[in-house]
């Protein structure tokens, strides 16, 4: 199973695509970019078309986002969710089930403490995948988290089905 993990941002949107089978491994990631300087619509459309592209290329099986946070700043949580429908939508238009995590259960499922900071999401992603570094981006790390995330849990998934 391929799994495209999806870190929403208006500006910044982390992609992590992963292999999931008796291991998981890394196929892609990175971050798209788009200027704070454009419109926001203008952002969004590049952002999907860069999305759609990443999805073109890597053919992924599911998809994966990562909810946004609710903090103090509901105008950020706000922009998040347009960058997360947007996600939505690519994955809609290319097939693709989704999946919603919360960052507390992608922290939790990749370095056991659901209150771990970048830093730890980064170092555990990178000792999961077995990668040379950790991705430079938290974007990017966070993106394969998510998609980490949900490859243990449907692993975690098909393993109860089977029991029952």
């Amino acid at each position: 199973m391929r799994v495209i993990g999806i870190d929403p941002g208006t500006i910044n949107l982390g992609y992590g695509v992963v292999d999931a089978g008796d291991e998981v491994l890394a196929v892609d990631f990175g971050v798209l970019t788009s200027s704070p300087r454009i419109p926001r619509e203008q952002r969004l459309r590049s952002l999907y078309d860069g999305l759609n592209e990443v999805i073109d290329r890597c053919q992924p099986d599911e998809m994966a986002i990562e909810e946004p946070f609710m903090g103090k700043n509901a105008r950020s949580a706000f922009a998040i969710g347009m960058a997360q429908a947007l996600a939505s939508l690519a994955g809609v238009i290319h097939g693709l089930p989704i999946y919603h995590y919360s960052p507390t259960q992608v922290k939790q499922q990749v370095t056991g403490y659901g209150r771990s900071d970048k830093q730890q999401v980064q170092k555990l992603v990178k000792m999961q995948l077995g990668l040379a570094q950790a991705p430079q981006s938290s974007d990017a790390a966070d993106a394969l988290a998510v998609a980490i995330c949900h490859a243990q849990q449907s692993r975690f998934n098909r393993w109860v089905a089977d029991r029952s």
